[in-house]
């Protein structure tokens, strides 16, 4: 069995943009130690670029149980060594600076540090021998780049594309984001819907919601069924709001029968859409999964250690916990190959 942490992240550094084009210098993200107020003792530095602030972590490694050599991706080897410890196969890498909020309105902006950020990636991951795998984060105030660019990242090693559940102001369901989809179906790349915020500087920790808020609209729109390749991932949300929204969904078409001791509401819960859709979802270690498989989920689950980071999602022995459940019988044996190895297979095409 091949383990694959469906979930981890770099720490971005200068060395990001330093791809940046010619003409763009003037753009580079410098560092600041007035960061973004998070609450008190915070040590944080900021990212600023083009007059906005974004948080830049001050890693306490002690906690996340990296070092700065991995966690900025200075020493691929290093890293690879510390996966080994970990017994991680394969790791899918998310960037930490986007997540909350957006560098700037502007798009040439936006296009400028996208597309550092992709060649610093790509070129950090090539020296992996395929286990450091990434997902793109695109421009996606320009469509038209932003479709030009994920071209270029499937071409240099993404499997998947970094998206937030409401972005550009623009719910995950709108026609704006159909040119995506088209090229995404098209070129066979997942889309990636990460917890994050969209917002600007409110200081506020991205919750599961900022992802989870694109499941139904994406579900009730049908595009999933007009993009008929088009796998779609909630990274970083847990797993505990699928029984919910599988309930919620089933709601808008409940079935009413006539009973002889009178009414009867039920509600049909249709236990083949995650799988019928080819949503995928990144559970985590702690999640009441013996519940959340009986809603047709043993196919479409993931597990994420959240590595470089020390939030709530943060587990670096995630893929292990996994696998004691299976061991104690919590779970069967079965399930835990699938979430640890053919379910993120099969979602990122590894």
């Amino acid at each position: 069995m091949v383990r694959i942490d469906a979930d981890a992240h770099v720490d971005e550094t200068e060395a990001t943009w330093e791809y940046l084009q010619a003409g763009e210098e003037r753009l580079k993200p410098y560092t600041t130690d007035q960061g973004p107020r998070l609450g008190p003792g915070n040590r944080d530095q900021g990212w600023c670029a083009d007059g906005v602030m974004l948080r830049r972590p001050v890693r306490d490694y002690r906690r996340t149980g990296a070092t700065a050599e991995t966690s900025q991706l200075i020493d691929v080897d290093a890293r690879l060594r510390h996966l080994d410890r970990l017994r991680i196969d394969v790791q899918i890498l998310f960037p930490t600076v986007f997540i909350r909020g957006r560098f700037a309105e502007r798009p040439d902006v936006e296009l400028a540090l996208t597309r550092s950020y992709n060649r610093w990636i790509a070129e950090r991951c090539s020296h992996s021998n395929g286990r450091l795998r990434w997902a793109a984060v695109l421009p996606l105030r320009s469509m038209d780049k932003a479709v030009e660019e994920l071209r270029w990242a499937k071409d240099h090693g993404a499997i998947g594309i970094f998206k937030k559940g409401i972005e550009c102001e623009h719910k995950a369901s709108d026609d704006y984001f159909f040119p995506l989809y088209e090229e995404a179906d098209k070129l066979d790349v997942p889309i990636c819907i990460h917890t994050g915020s969209d917002g600007q500087g409110n200081g506020l920790s991205p919750t599961a919601l900022d992802a989870v808020v694109a499941f139904n609209p994406l579900v009730s729109s049908g595009i999933l069924e007009q993009f008929s390749r088009l796998r779609v991932g909630f990274i970083e949300a847990g797993a505990a709001w699928v029984p919910f929204l599988l309930s919620n969904e089933a709601g808008a078409n409940r079935r009413q029968h006539l009973q002889a001791d009178g009414l009867q509401r039920t509600l049909d819960v249709d236990q083949d859409l995650l799988r019928r859709s080819r949503i995928y979802v990144a559970c985590q270690s702690h999640d009441d999964l013996p519940y959340v498989l009986k809603f047709g989920t043993e196919d479409n689950l993931m597990v994420g250690t959240d590595y470089t980071h020390a939030d709530q999602s943060a587990e670096l022995l995630a893929l292990d916990i996994i696998e004691q459940r299976g061991a104690s019988g919590e779970i069967p044996a079965e399930v835990v190959r699938k979430i640890l190895d053919d379910n993120p297979r099969r979602f990122y095409g590894l």
